[in-house]
């Protein structure tokens, strides 16, 4: 894979038969029932992780992780990759965390680091997970995301952090509270005795003891230090050993600047070489070393580095694979650049080529820039690309793909095609054109100087072009194009290819052309095979997706129980028992909720509500944390709280990533609504001249919410003005939208459309037709269950329904929706006005009389000035008065305060 993960990286280090002993500090590190992180922190040198790892092998009744981190681990996904890969051989833990990782939006790396900690809940037995070389992280995301680990570790979990410097989130609070075991540069320097153990047993020098407090002293303990020193030391004679120890001073900068330099003088010819040469890699092999140095006999060299103490750090027990210690290797590389700059960049590409060779392209790619070798770095790219499996992959790749200069991409038409792909995927679908418009020409006019490396990708180059055209073609509502193009590419693929990726990319999309026709019966039965089909062949989220828009339909079809069905099934077969959340498992939670509110269950409602947001930090399907908001904005609506309602919509719209799904409530339009609801019937005429809205407006299922906003705007209009020519103009055009609506058996979307008709039939005083809609509306309505489609309606709704009771339609039903209308409802239908004060007016109202000024009401509502301004504006138009005095008097007279 792409991005397939280091396993060197969560090896614990080996440890040295001759390492010295250093119990003093091993006692410190021993964890009680209350430590929740050791940190051991300290300059380069100090032997850090060889102290940790010591501590963890003589660590008894603990399972152990180890992470060694480097620059690459600053990528939040990147990270929490190889953290669930470090805590995976645990016995019982959970694995939420792989599958979020997949996730076809960015998730917030707290959102990652939650699922981490639900995934190590179970985990019965005390384990310690090692965070090695944690300063080489870039990314307050991740410290933010260890701080909340730090909250919701379970209690037999220990933290350990090694590194240069202390972690950027607090600990403080830690040390407080006797959580927090810290060691530093202090604790960790050698004392005099350690320093003569390590000089002769680790060293193999045997020097008189005022030398060695010479060196202990000027080196203060620094174990690097005296590391270096004594190579420096090693086969000089006893009159020169007196004079290094007599004229040594060890400070860093002495040590890095001069004491390194003599070491590598002091190397033969071909080991100064090797450890130049090899300087270039994050982690040394024999194989990748021979290759690099060109010096067959790699493999002892490092064996001999290791022996000789040249600061080369085992990575596996079998001695596969190394690394030098970090600070070695940065000084190594700064000598390189200083004095063979020009065998850099030819050491990166045989790195290149070797990686490349074993098929490790992703080890390969890192070198080839470096070597600024972009051809390779292209065409390492090019076969990279067939092996992507997630977003986080398209992203890692588009990083990589950034990289390339502009011009390489003009005659490598996979290449190009494969980075408008990229773009494709995360909505950008501008951008993504001319790498496909390339492509294309490529195709139709192949150029004597084109490079091709994907063969397979080239042979396919026509399914993936046409799949393209029909995705953008299909984001833009072009359905017929778009079917045309999807089409051509599930007809290039013949018999026994019936499973083939750009194949069903193709029946998905042409799948899609019902819903943009609003023949929505035949979406249903299309989506409903689909989910069928995924299930059989085990691919749990592509069911989910399937399945989600599937209920949907079955929603927009009226068929609530069947959506509430389709849901549950999904659920109980795509879950496991006590197993992960798959993707997509909040739409699921989401549409439960819907369906519980929809029928008055408040407390289902909420309850799913929580699973669904909880789930969605799991991780979702394109575009599911918009719809998610988009229920969020109906439900704050409902209880009246339009500027949060806007707020969340205003959310929802920065979410939306655009994609082939159809928008069949846009936007502005449903922002529209919420201002018709909130009075702004200014802001919601501004949107409607905008629109181009008009009673002569073509009806299109697309349109359907757009257009019955229009209607219910011209009512509103209607309630302020009492100009009865708005309702006349519109009369004709909600009876084409239910028209269209019943032709396409979208009983749902008819019984919506009916309970709007309804109020404009009573505003035009024709009370027969208006109780015959709203008797045709109950009927669909309550073997479903309805109820909120009637609340949301309001007082105008309610005094119908009041109308309809006292005529004789007094059901169990009809007056269980009657009582479902809040009081302030109620007695808003009861108001002896023409155009009844709305609940949000009734509130300012009373409070204008309890003599609050307006900055005072918005301050109480927790809405704008100018809100409260809008509504006092509306208030006076309907009490007929204009002023506040008056106003109140009014009120007063009517009853209303």
């Amino acid at each position: 894979m792409f991005d397939s993960l280091l396993p060197t990286k969560l090896y614990l280090p080996p440890i040295r038969a001759d390492w010295v002993q250093r119990p003093r500090l091993l006692g410190k590190l021993d964890r009680n029932s209350q430590t929740k992180l050791i940190l051991v922190s300290a300059p380069a040198g100090y032997g850090k992780t060889t102290l940790v790892t010591a501590w963890l092998r003589q660590l008894e009744g603990a399972e152990i992780c180890w992470l060694s981190l480097d620059e690459n681990d600053s990528d939040p996904q990147h990270f929490f990759r190889y953290l669930a890969a470090a805590v995976r051989p645990l016995p019982d833990v959970q694995s939420q965390l792989p599958p979020l990782l997949q996730s076809n939006q960015p998730i917030p790396a707290k959102t990652l680091i939650k699922a981490f900690t639900h995934d190590v809940i179970p985990v019965a037995k005390p384990f310690v997970l090692v965070l090695d070389d944690y300063h080489v992280l870039d990314s307050a995301e991740i410290e933010n995301a260890l701080a909340t680990l730090l909250d919701l570790m379970p209690p037999q979990m220990t933290l350990v952090l090694t590194s240069r410097s202390d972690p950027g989130f607090p600990i403080s609070r830690l040390r407080a509270r006797g959580e927090l075991v810290e060691l530093r540069a202090d604790d960790l320097r050698f004392t005099e005795m350690e320093a003569a153990q390590f000089l002769q047993q680790t060293m193999g020098l045997t020097l008189q003891p005022a030398q060695v407090a010479a060196l202990e002293n000027r080196t203060e303990g620094w174990i690097a230090g005296l590391q270096m020193a004594a190579l420096s030391l090693q086969n000089r004679s006893n009159s020169d050993l007196d004079s290094f120890v007599d004229t040594f001073t060890g400070s860093h900068r002495f040590v890095i600047d001069y004491l390194v330099e003599e070491t590598l003088l002091h190397q033969p010819d071909a080991v100064r070489t090797f450890l130049l040469a090899t300087a270039v890699l994050e982690r040394l092999s024999g194989p990748l070393c021979a290759a690099v140095t060109q010096m067959p006999h790699a493999q002892e060299i490092l064996e001999m580095l290791e022996r000789n103490n040249l600061f080369v750090v085992p990575l596996d027990e079998q001695r596969h694979w190394y690394r030098y210690h970090h600070l070695f290797a940065d000084v190594l590389r700064a000598y390189a650049h200083d004095r063979q700059p020009a065998q850099i960049a030819l050491w990166h590409q045989r790195a290149s080529d070797w990686f490349a060779a074993q098929d490790a392209l992703s080890d390969a790619l890192p070198h080839a820039f470096a070597a600024q070798n972009f051809a390779e770095a292209a065409r390492l790219l090019e076969l990279i690309r067939s092996q992507i499996g997630g977003s986080y992959q398209f992203r890692q790749w588009l990083r990589w793909a950034d990289r390339l200069p502009a011009d390489l991409l003009q005659n490598r038409p996979v290449l190009a095609a494969g980075y408008g792909w990229a773009l494709l995927f995360f909505g950008e679908m501008a951008a993504s054109q001319p790498y496909f418009a390339q492509a294309e020409q490529a195709v139709t006019e192949p150029a004597p100087d084109q490079i091709v490396y994907d063969l397979e990708q080239w042979r396919l180059m026509p399914a993936l072009l046409a799949n393209a055209r029909a995705y953008r073609l299909m984001s833009e509502g072009d359905v017929v194009g778009a079917s045309q193009y999807a089409r051509q590419a599930r007809d290039f693929f013949g018999p026994g290819q019936e499973h083939h990726y750009w194949r069903q990319a193709a029946l998905s999309l042409l799948d899609l052309t019902h819903w943009f026709t609003g023949d929505i019966p035949a979406a249903a039965d299309a989506f409903a095979q689909s989910t069928e089909s995924r299930l059989q062949a085990g691919v749990v989220v592509d069911a989910i997706s399937t399945a989600m828009v599937l209920a949907e339909f079955q929603i927009t079809l009226g068929n609530l129980w069947q959506a509430e069905e389709t849901v549950k099934r999904l659920l109980k077969l795509a879950i496991p028992e006590d197993g992960p959340l798959p993707l997509g498992t909040d739409d699921l939670f989401r549409l439960l909720a819907y369906l519980a509110w929809e029928r008055g269950e408040e407390e289902t409602a909420v309850a799913y509500m929580d699973k669904a947001v909880q789930a969605a930090e799991i991780g979702s399907l394109t575009n599911g944390l918009y719809r998610q908001r988009l229920l969020q904005v109906a439900l704050a609506k409902s209880d009246g709280a339009f500027d949060r309602a806007l707020a969340l919509l205003e959310e929802a719209e920065s979410l939306y990533m655009e994609n082939p799904l159809p928008l069949v409530r846009s936007i502005p339009a449903l922002r529209a609504d919420i201002w018709i609801a909130q009075g702004d019937l200014a802001r919601a005429g501004a949107w409607a001249a905008a629109a181009q809205l008009s009673s002569d407006s073509e009806v299109h299922y697309l349109h359907e919410f757009t257009l019955s906003t229009f209607v219910r705007l011209q009512l509103a209009l209607f309630h302020r003005d009492g100009d009865s020519a708005v309702l006349n103009g519109v009369a004709g055009l909600m009876a084409r939208l239910v028209a269209l609506a019943e032709t396409g058996e979208r009983m749902g979307s008819v019984l919506q459309l009916l309970l709007l008709q309804a109020q404009l039939l009573a505003a035009q005083q024709d009370e027969p037709a208006a109780l015959a809609a709203l008797s045709r509306a109950l009927a669909l309505a309550e073997p479903e269950g309805y109820l909120q489609t009637f609340v949301r309606e309001g007082a105008p709704l309610a005094r119908l329904l009041e109308t309809a009771i006292k005529s004789g339609n007094s059901t169990p039903y009809a007056q269980r929706l009657l009582a479902s209308y809040a009081p302030e409802k109620l007695a808003e239908a009861e108001q002896p006005l023409l155009d009844p004060l709305s609940e949000r007016e009734l509130e300012i109202m009373q409070l204008i009389a309890a003599g609050l000024k307006n900055k005072e009401i918005a301050e109480q509502l927790f809405i704008s000035l100018n809100t409260v301004l809008y509504h006092n504006k509306n208030i006076y138009s309907k009490l007929g008065v204009s002023k506040r005095t008056v106003a109140v008097s009014k009120a007063r007279e009517l009853g209303l305060v």
